[in-house]
Parts: structure tokens; C-alpha cells; sequence
């Protein structure tokens, strides 16, 4: 068996680290390959579906934070060639602005900057290169790096000494309004019911009165304030 000891999705309030920290969502002591599963299934409920109303006729156009397609190749990128040998894990981080998709290691010595942007692969992994290819996971062609540079250019792609990182822009919908500034800050409360939300989509009223220990009303007010001010769509 093939165990992914942790990879985290990291939330930060702005668009550094040095922003508080929303919340920490952890995969990890299971199959790689039930790991990489859930991760890929983690960005489908963060890419959250907006409606744009801007020059609306007849029907609002839906408009996902990021592209999908190039959010799963970054993923898997990152878990197959993921220099797992030195007992380190990539990492999620989901900033205000971008969510950064990190592996860690540098490009193969046989891997030029030209190959490597026209998706001429070469392995890190061979043997789980050769599981995802089985699995239909990833594919000889070579297509997931020019997938992402198609959508997002190669400026996606960032090199350091011992790792890579991909950033992947959110494109956020700006609501018309006729209130002078931004959104209404959150307090503590606000805060907790979002990351709640985050990181259990089907979360209940009711479960969300027994986490805060408030009552129904107050659940309410709030869910309400986070609707009408634009940080959720959901209804309960």
C-alpha cells in the first residue's frame, strides 16, 4: 500500500501567509490514491459556482472560481511528481485571491524548460508513474502542464530551489451594490460559521447550534448577514 502521510489545504484570510489563518484541512494516513481522490474532490466544493449579473438579458451567466480542468492537472502534477523520498508532502494553500498548488522537489536533470513546457514528461516517480497510467490517472501525452499554460500562461509556474508551485487564479465576481466599500468584516462567530461551511458543505442549522452553542435565532441572524453581505449563496 501506498500511504500519503499528510497534505493540507491551508486558508488564509488575505493574500500572504502572514494573513490570519481561516483553517487547516487535513488528508493524509490512507492510500495515495484515495488521498489524491479526495483532494480533487475537496476543489469541486471550493470551486464555487457565482452568478453573473452583469449585462444580464434573460439569463445569468454561472461563473466558477477557477477552472477545473487545470485545478485536477495541478493536483495530480503534484502528487506524481512529488519528490516523496525525503518524507515531505505538497501543499494546498487557498489565498483571498489565488490558491498555490506546491510539490516539492526541482525539475529531473534530464527534464529541459522547453520539454517540460511542451509537456515532454519525465518521470520522478517511474513506479507510480506507471500506477497512474494504469489507473488512467495521467496519460503519456504529456498534457497537463500545457493544459494549465493554455488557461493560465506559463507565468502559472513558479521554480524555486526545492520546489515548484502553481497558482491558480480565483476569478471573483464583483457584485453590484449600493454601498460605499467593501464587504462587512466578520467577527469571530461569522468566521467559525464559514469555516464550518468550508469544510463540511452539508453542514446542518442545527449542527451549527451545537458547534457554537447559540441558539436558533442567532444561527439565523447570522447565516442571514453572511447571505445578504455576499459570502454565501446556500440556503438552509
Amino acid at each position: 500500500m501506498i500511504l500519503i502521510f499528510l497534505s493540507e489545504y491551508l486558508y488564509f484570510e488575505g493574500k500572504t501567509k502572514g494573513t490570519n489563518l481561516f483553517s487547516v484541512r487535513e488528508f493524509g494516513n490512507n492510500c495515495l490514491l484515495y488521498s489524491l481522490d479526495e483532494l480533487l474532490r475537496y476543489g469541486d466544493v471550493l470551486n464555487i459556482i457565482q452568478a453573473d449579473e452583469t449585462d444580464r438579458v434573460v439569463e445569468r451567466k454561472e461563473v466558477p472560481l477557477f477552472d477545473n480542468k487545470a485545478f485536477r492537472e495541478a493536483i495530480i502534477n503534484a502528487v506524481l511528481h512529488n519528490k516523496w523520498i525525503e518524507g515531505n508532502e505538497p501543499m494546498i494553500s487557498v489565498f483571498s485571491d489565488r490558491i498555490e498548488i506546491l510539490s516539492r522537489g526541482s525539475l529531473p536533470p534530464a527534464q529541459t524548460m522547453e520539454g517540460f513546457y511542451m509537456g515532454e514528461s519525465v518521470p520522478v516517480n517511474e513506479k507510480l508513474s506507471e500506477i497512474f497510467l494504469q489507473l488512467h490517472i495521467s496519460e503519456k501525452s504529456g498534457r497537463g502542464v500545457p493544459k494549465i499554460t493554455e488557461i493560465y500562461g506559463k507565468e502559472a509556474f513558479a521554480f524555486r530551489e526545492n520546489s515548484i508551485v502553481v497558482t491558480i487564479p480565483l476569478k471573483k465576481i464583483k457584485k453590484a451594490s449600493n454601498k460605499v466599500g467593501d464587504k462587512k468584516p466578520l467577527n469571530a462567530r461569522r468566521r467559525t460559521i464559514l469555516t464550518e461551511m468550508r469544510d463540511n458543505p452539508n453542514i446542518t442549522a442545527v449542527k451549527l447550534r451545537k458547534i457554537l452553542g447559540i441558539s436558533k435565532t442567532a444561527v439565523d441572524n447570522n447565516i442571514s448577514f453572511l447571505r445578504e453581505n455576499g459570502y454565501i449563496e446556500r440556503k438552509f
